[in-house]
């Protein structure tokens, strides 16, 4: 088992499979996506030695990622050759939403099993406005249907945004009272290139907090291998509610992920200084001790937080280039 010298141990990947994203979230690539030169993602057979090192490091859960990791022609190829694996019993992946509805059946035909969707907003005109896409009644016709095919994890995700979509708990509280899905208010954090839309735009997640305790909603236990949310539930409803806040007092200390960008590097931390490049040790079936060695090392080297409010994002441009 992967462990750093603060006694956190390391069962989830997040990999990246590719940087480029067809939609384009204020928050996140404004612009839209634009190509960085003639750069190369990673090819099957890199990603399979990767994966296996990481298992044979004690990772059981792997979250394939981007940009939007649909878009890749091989996005369905990439998921079955990880799912076939089955020291891997969780296999998520993150997704806009777009072509879920018509793909739902073949990604969990593939050993998907787990899916993030991001909803911004269930307000369409709000929804346009965030994404660049009217797209929103499609989006959320796709989180139908990967809950009818079977998906056991379905999350939405939603960046909060003051002053966009801070009034819009009681629309997902509705959606939530018959629908087990988990809906996961994201606290918006500062990049490498948004400063200035941070500041104005920011909003800590005690806002929704505040009002799901008025509410009579009930902070559970942090299960094994989850992510940084904290969850909510309510005997009343069938899905539940999240919150990530990384400005939040300790949330590092729970940390438990590791990430792969789209390029094979190695981030310790979705904000860190550093990305220690695997790519080289990926080419051959016989390099993948020294790939174990090299991945073990690094663990020497994570810090114990994060030091976002200090205004330090690292090395991260935009939340697609790493994953998110």
């Amino acid at each position: 088992m992967l462990v750093d010298n603060y006694n956190r141990s390391f069962p989830y990947l997040r990999l990246s499979i590719t940087e480029v994203c067809n939609f384009s979230c204020t928050y996140c690539l404004p612009n839209g996506y634009q190509k960085d030169g003639e750069k190369s993602f990673l090819r099957q057979d890199e990603i399979l030695r990767l994966v296996n090192a990481f298992v044979e490091l004690g990772v059981w859960k792997i979250r394939i990622t981007g940009g939007e990791p649909t878009v890749r022609k091989d996005f369905t190829d990439i998921a079955k050759m990880i799912g076939d694996m089955t020291e891997v019993s969780k296999l998520a992946f993150t997704t806009n939403g777009y072509k879920l509805k018509e793909n739902a059946q073949k990604w969990r035909d593939a050993g998907l099993n787990a899916i993030n969707i991001s909803i911004d907003s269930f307000n369409a005109k709000k929804f346009h406005d965030i994404t660049g896409h009217n797209r929103m009644q499609e989006v959320r016709e796709g989180i139908e249907k990967a809950i009818e095919v079977g998906f056991e994890d379905v999350k939405i995700n939603v960046v909060l945004l003051k002053g966009v979509n801070d009034d819009e708990l009681n629309a997902y509280l509705d959606y939530v009272k018959d629908t087990p899905v988990s809906v996961r208010y994201i606290e918006l954090m500062q990049t490498g290139d948004n400063l200035t839309y941070f500041n104005k735009f920011h909003l800590s997640a005690d806002h929704i907090k505040d009002q799901l305790i008025d509410k009579g909603w009930v902070e559970n236990i942090r299960s094994n291998g989850a992510g940084p949310a904290v969850n909510f539930t309510h005997a009343d409803y069938a899905g539940s509610i999240g919150l990530i806040a990384p400005y939040s007092k300790d949330f590092c200390t729970g940390c438990n992920r590791l990430r792969v960008t789209s390029t094979g590097d190695l981030r310790l931390c979705l904000f860190g200084n550093v990305g220690i490049p695997l790519r080289h040790m990926l080419q051959s079936d016989d390099q993948k001790d020294d790939l174990k060695a090299a991945i073990s090392k690094q663990l020497d080297y994570k810090a114990s937080s994060h030091f976002l409010a200090l205004g330090d994002t690292g090395i991260m441009t935009n939340l697609s280039s790493t994953g998110g």
